[in-house]
């Protein structure tokens, strides 16, 4: 089990896996995030705390960040149906994301 928070800790998730892949999107808004994404099942992050969503582009995914320290944390699918969501590595303890393995993508935008 993995555990990461935003700065805070306000925002809390608790992932069954840890990442074994980070996807380092360069896409306008990722870029300006610092995030670096990883992918899971909705049904293997459980997450608490609240925060602020945001919406842009095509509009099919919400950005989610902490209502008190700003930490993007995760994005999940406007489509609920859709069995994929990206959890912000950079919330997880150093040494999880030291053993995965980084790739670069250019997303839309």
């Amino acid at each position: 089990m993995v555990e990461a928070s935003c700065h805070c800790g306000a925002v809390r998730m608790e992932i069954d896996t840890p990442p074994r892949e980070l996807n380092d999107c360069t896409c306008s808004i990722c870029r300006r995030l610092g995030a670096l994404w990883t992918y899971y099942s909705p049904r293997q992050v459980k997450i608490s705390g609240a925060t602020n969503i945001y919406i842009w582009g095509e509009r099919v995914i919400e950005f989610h960040s902490c209502k008190i320290c700003a930490c993007t944390t995760h994005w999940s699918p406007v489509d609920k149906g859709y069995d994929r969501m990206g959890v912000n590595a950079r919330m997880m303890p150093p040494e999880i994301v030291a053993a995965a393995r980084i790739t670069r993508t250019t997303g839309p935008g």
